[in-house]
């Protein structure tokens, strides 16, 4: 807390001191002008210091995580006294979020998906993760990943994880009950996915949502998010509703028209060297370069300080640069499940930092469907080894979330019969804008059905 009270009186200052790059150290080194250089120097060094960890620049370029433990059941009483020490409101939510049927948030698998995070080598795992069957209805599910970062980043990624979703289901709830008056009692197990819901809503509702998140988590009485923050992608199953804020990725495992499996991207990686990206930050006074140490990773700095360099343009938290263009506002894209899409592959930057799309859908191919999450982190894992046998491996998450409903369950969990294909024509959307919105222009790297929006509501080009 006293490094965290230390970094708001720096910005608090900031438009009072000249700061410039020493370009001959190997290290981020700044030099303070004026009356109090060597003591605003070791002030400066000590919050890099306190600040390094995840995607956020370090004073020596390696991150220094806080002592804690994993969450997991498993550790038994440390967990829940961990959950007590926060607030009672989150712990009394955090304890039924677990125990509801579906929800799963640990390593496994269930018949339609499989998760598996790993600890790399920067301290405590921050990455989460979670898989979320029969959300809000029947047959529709949740997925989604989050990559934390900065001394509190752990903590801001589970938030996230465990809020996010509810608030998404609420702006749905919300949204038919404005639309339709008072729900009947009969009506509330139907589910969202029964109510005609169109793509337009569910953006909305996603943007709503993070909208919301974001302030939450301005306001957390427990948990720092000045300095610390997560990314997020996210999807609704029941054709594709993705929302992605920051640099975790989606892509989907399809067959092209020969048959042979393909990768298509169905999120971008929102990095601060995109030229919209760039442009925002810039138009409110943030600064985006690369260090000369890793030239390939532009960051967002403040407008007067070499910090806290981030390495992504938008994420839940990071209070510090909100004002100086990095914003949580999620980037939307929809895709249309066909009889050709086998598979989704949500993960953290520390896959995809060291595989490409194509190796991560050929492993999930090869893999039953209960190891495909575990063998794509080991092997991911194996490969920053290789790679970047000097760099410390980063932490991994992954959510493999199969399509094909109706294939046979590859695994040792083989106890259910399989379900019936979804009724796709519940959930596409509807009217003349829909449809000009699935069928407009669309990246290069997409398929034909995939269309990803930016913020305002465009398609992306």
């Amino acid at each position: 807390m006293e490094a965290q009270a230390v970094v708001r009186g720096l910005l608090l200052k900031e438009e009072d001191k000249s700061l410039t790059t020493n370009r001959f150290a190997t290290d981020s080194v700044v030099e303070i002008r004026g009356s109090d250089g060597l003591a605003g120097l070791e002030c400066f060094l000590n919050i890099a210091r306190a600040l390094g960890m995840g995607s956020c620049f370090s004073g020596d370029g390696s991150p220094r995580p806080l002592p804690c433990g994993s969450e997991s059941p498993s550790d038994g009483g440390k967990w829940r006294k961990r959950l007590r020490n926060s607030s009672s409101f989150d712990y009394k939510i955090e304890l039924r979020l677990h125990r509801v049927p579906g929800r799963m948030f640990l390593n496994g698998s269930s018949e339609v998906a499989s998760l598996f995070s790993k600890q790399g080598r920067k301290g405590i795992n921050q990455d989460a993760m979670l898989v979320w069957e029969n959300f809000s209805s029947k047959d529709t599910i949740f997925c989604g990943v989050f990559d934390g970062h900065g001394p509190y980043g752990h903590r801001v990624a589970k938030k996230v994880r465990d809020s996010f979703p509810l608030k998404l289901s609420a702006e749905l709830e919300l949204h038919y009950k404005n639309k339709n008056g008072a729900i009947d009692v009969g009506d509330v197990d139907h589910g969202v996915s029964d109510r005609n819901i169109s793509f337009m809503t569910l953006k909305e509702s996603f943007l709503k949502a993070a909208k919301v998140m974001d302030k939450e988590l301005k306001l957390h009485p427990d948990i720092d998010c000045f300095c610390s923050g997560t990314t997020a992608v996210a999807l609704i199953k029941h054709d594709l509703v993705i929302g992605n804020v920051g640099d975790s990725r989606a892509i989907l495992g399809t067959r092209d028209h020969s048959g042979s499996l393909t990768a298509v991207p169905l999120t971008i990686d929102l990095k601060p060297n995109l030229p919209k990206e760039a442009e925002r930050i810039k138009l409110a006074r943030g600064r985006v370069f690369a260090l000369q140490n890793e030239p390939e990773v532009s960051r967002v700095w403040l407008p007067n300080a070499n910090s806290p360099g981030l390495a992504m343009a938008r994420a839940f938290g990071d209070f510090c640069l909100k004002d100086y263009g990095l914003i949580s506002v999620p980037d939307i894209s929809y895709h249309r499940i066909t009889e050709k899409d086998e598979f989704v592959v949500l993960a953290t930057d520390g896959i995809w930092d060291v595989l490409s799309n194509k190796e991560v859908v050929d492993i999930v191919a090869a893999c039953t469907r209960a190891s495909a999450a575990r063998t794509l982190v080991e092997t991911a894992v194996q490969s920053w080894k290789t790679k970047y046998p000097t760099s410390k491996v980063d932490d991994c998450a992954v959510v493999c979330l199969f399509l094909d409903a109706e294939a046979d369950f590859k695994s040792a969990l083989d106890n259910d019969s399989p379900r019936a294909p979804l009724d796709q024509s519940d959930f596409s959307p509807r009217g003349a804008a829909a449809d000009s919105l699935v069928n407009s222009s669309r990246l290069s790297r997409t398929a034909p059905e995939h269309s990803p929006l930016l913020e305002d509501g465009k398609v992306g080009a």
